[in-house]
């Protein structure tokens, strides 16, 4: 028989009750289903988006669900707006337990199509701007003493497609700076890992959703014959965050349905 104190004192390893959690990118799609579930596990969530509109109205829902969470917005790649925020923090919440580094954007065109500008651009939000936001971030943790960094890649880090030449670039850019993460601050109690999504049934995917063709070619192609839900990426968001993956540091948890194990 199952010993309920002892199931209930387990549980504990996975909450986030005291925390304060920075979640980039959050007032939609997967970051906002990241934020939900940290902030169901005890945590303070920082909603960030740049539309001041919509990150209030996000946090607003989940102050609405009995959640703890504001309004944090920002945009990512503004170096001024983001120490900012960073100061704001520091005086609201006198602490940053976890950044979750979700921001990301996409151009899908082929490199003799993109141009310099649109190159620099994406490499700009999608990897220079998480490294900003760690350092700050990382900055103070060190002097918590404890801290988790959260990296969102992408499977597109591993696994290439003509048409998209810049993107996976970006992402396993990021890889490789949560790794350098991880041995610069593992000693001083702050663990790196990343997450890497597959194919998700977000807003942003929404046409291909819709579009029978493609939905049946992205289903055909995954293991689980469909689209993750967005809530889906929630677990390993919690879980990387809490003291259950306090020994976890430096890797890479691909949550795709299988998508980056089947050739």
């Amino acid at each position: 028989m199952t010993n309920p104190t002892a199931s209930q004192a387990y549980l504990q390893r996975f909450s986030l009750a005291g925390q304060v959690a920075l979640i980039t990118g959050s007032a939609r799609g997967l970051g906002l289903c990241m934020a939900r579930a940290m902030a169901g596990s005890g945590a303070h969530v920082l909603i960030n988006g740049r539309s001041a509109d919509a990150t209030e109205a996000a946090a607003h829902t989940l102050r609405e669900q009995g959640l703890a969470a504001s309004a944090l917005p920002f945009d990512v790649s503004d170096d001024e707006a983001v120490a900012d925020a960073f100061d704001r923090i520091d005086r609201e919440h006198g602490r940053l337990d976890i950044l979750v580094n979700n921001v990301g954007a996409r151009n899908r065109k082929t490199l003799q199509a993109i141009t310099a500008a649109e190159i620099r651009a994406l490499i700009d939000t999608d990897l220079v701007a998480g490294m900003v936001l760690a350092k700050l971030a990382a900055e103070r943790m060190v002097r918590q003493g404890s801290g988790r960094l959260i990296t969102i890649t992408s499977v597109a880090g591993e696994l290439a497609r003509p048409g998209d030449a810049v993107y996976p670039a970006a992402k396993q850019g990021l890889t490789g700076m949560m790794r350098a993460l991880a041995v610069e601050f593992g000693p001083l109690g702050i663990t790196s890992n990343a997450i890497a999504p597959g194919t998700f049934a977000t807003e942003t995917n929404a046409a291909m959703v819709a579009d029978p063709a493609v939905n049946e070619r992205i289903c055909a192609r995954n293991p689980t014959g469909r689209w993750g839900q967005p809530e889906e990426i929630a677990g390993a968001a919690v879980f990387l965050a809490s003291p259950a993956a306090s020994y976890i540091n430096g890797q890479v948890l691909a949550v795709d349905g299988g998508l980056s194990i089947l050739f």
